[in-house]
Parts: structure tokens; sequence; C-alpha cells
């Protein structure tokens, strides 16, 4: 399924999370992406066979191909919808590039949840 627009789930109720989200949401102007906060409302992943716990713990992305993006392929592919970030996206095509990125988002990924759970964003 080819869509116009990308959609990004996020966790709204994270600080970081909601302050780089709202950096990308004000720079997109042609309004290219949905924006879906998980946090808020997160019955909307079930139709995308998506489970709530793995949405919170990684970022996901249903790109314009209507392909299911996670980690750091989410966001280049995010990136490629976006003024001033379309250029970093096209450096990730290097090769390698990507999977590396991954799996420094993995760790970081894992961090976050660990200390979200645990700290002042109690679920």
């Amino acid at each position: 399924m080819t869509t116009n627009k990308a959609t990004l789930f996020f966790d709204g109720g994270c600080p970081l999370c909601s302050r780089e989200i709202s950096h990308y949401q004000k720079i997109d102007h042609a309004q290219r992406v949905n924006w879906v906060d998980i946090h808020a409302d997160p019955e909307v992943l079930a139709p995308h066979g998506i489970e709530w716990i793995d949405a919170m713990k990684r970022i996901h992305l249903i790109d314009t191909q209507g392909q299911l993006q996670t980690g750091a392929y989410a966001f280049v592919s995010l990136w490629s919808q976006l003024p001033y970030y379309q250029w970093l996206a096209k450096l990730c095509a290097f090769p390698g590039i990507v999977p590396l990125m991954d799996w420094g988002y993995r760790h970081f990924a894992d961090w976050r949840w660990k200390r979200r759970s645990e700290e002042t964003c109690q679920i």
C-alpha cells in the first residue's frame, strides 16, 4: 500500500521523545508525516499489527510505501520526509551506515526504556 504520508508512532509520555518529535513537527511544513502519540492513544497500533510494548521500546514508522520501519531505519525514513534532514537521509544510504546506527539506537532505546520504566515517566 502506497500513501502520500509516512506515519510515525512515538512515545509522547517521554520528555526526551516529545522534545525531539516536537522539533520534527515544527519543520514539517508540508505535513508529510502523520504524527501519532501512542502514549495518548495506544489503540492506533492494533490495525497495523504493532504491539504497544514494542512501539514504546523502539520507534516505529510506516513509510510512504506502506512498509514498517523501526529504530534507525525509521529515523532515516522520517528524515527523508523532512526539510533540513533530507541530506542526512541521503548520507545514510552509504553501505553499513544504517545498520551501525541501528546498533547504537538499540542500545540507547534499551537504556531509555529501562530508565522510563523506573523513574519519572511511570507507565
